[in-house]
């Protein structure tokens, strides 16, 4: 059997407001297996966004275990964790957060360099991506001159551009209408499972969760199988 590509043991996270300590993760408990794409539903506020921080390795105060890729992230110091947030994972956003100085292309090719990939394999890997997202017409074209749906169809490319062993994702199609949101869902979930990646996608939205492998529910500060 597979080693999870992620687990989480015991994930604990509160925080502090004046006097009183808010408990946002209770003991959250989770494993996704390797290519697998799991919905993490749960109403606004619940701690969807807060659980992708701990498990994205983007912000401290956390008990409790993380293990991606068989790694123990609690043991790492803050370079090996920076070092395998970069090589194992990929992150889409509600807002694309795209780089607006730069074009479609070039937004999906610096990842890639910064990673250390050669120039000429990112440059064909940044249009392969893009190309199959069916932006190729779009290559040369910049932020602000890409419709909604286009944009958050770069940032999945950008997310996947060095073949992360997971991709996480916060309400990816949130700043979406419902039509558009669909399409770009549906690419999303044809592009990860040819990439072969696993996905833990955030989301209030049970419809959509429904077109995911399998749905998990934050409730209460617990994960709870749908």
């Amino acid at each position: 059997m597979n080693e999870p590509v992620l687990s989480t043991t015991g994930l604990k996270r509160s925080f502090r407001q004046g006097q009183a300590v808010i408990h946002v993760l209770r003991g959250a408990d989770l494993s996704i297996a390797p290519g697998e794409i799991v919905a993490l539903l749960g109403p606004s506020g619940s701690g969807k966004s807060t659980l992708l921080q701990a498990v994205g390795l983007l912000e401290g105060g956390f008990e409790g275990s993380i293990r991606i890729k068989g790694r123990e992230a609690a043991k790492l110091d803050s370079h090996g964790r920076t070092e395998l947030r970069r090589d194992a994972l990929g992150f889409v956003y509600q807002f694309h957060h795209l780089l607006p100085d730069f074009n479609a292309h070039e937004n999906v090719l610096l990842p890639q360099l910064i990673y250390g990939t050669a120039p000429a394999e990112a440059q064909m890997r940044a249009t392969a991506l893009l190309t199959a997202l069916g932006l190729a017409e779009r290559l040369d074209h910049r932020p602000n001159q890409l419709s909604g749906g286009e944009q958050q169809r770069v940032a999945v490319a950008r997310a996947l551009a060095n073949r992360p062993a997971i991709v996480l994702a916060d309400e990816p199609t949130g700043n979406l209408d419902e039509q558009t949101a669909d399409v770009v869902l549906a690419e999303f979930l044809r592009l990860v499972r040819e990439e072969g990646s696993a996905a833990l996608v955030a989301t209030h939205n049970e419809r959509l969760a429904r077109r995911m492998d399998r749905v998990v529910r934050l409730q209460d500060g617990h994960l709870v199988e749908q």
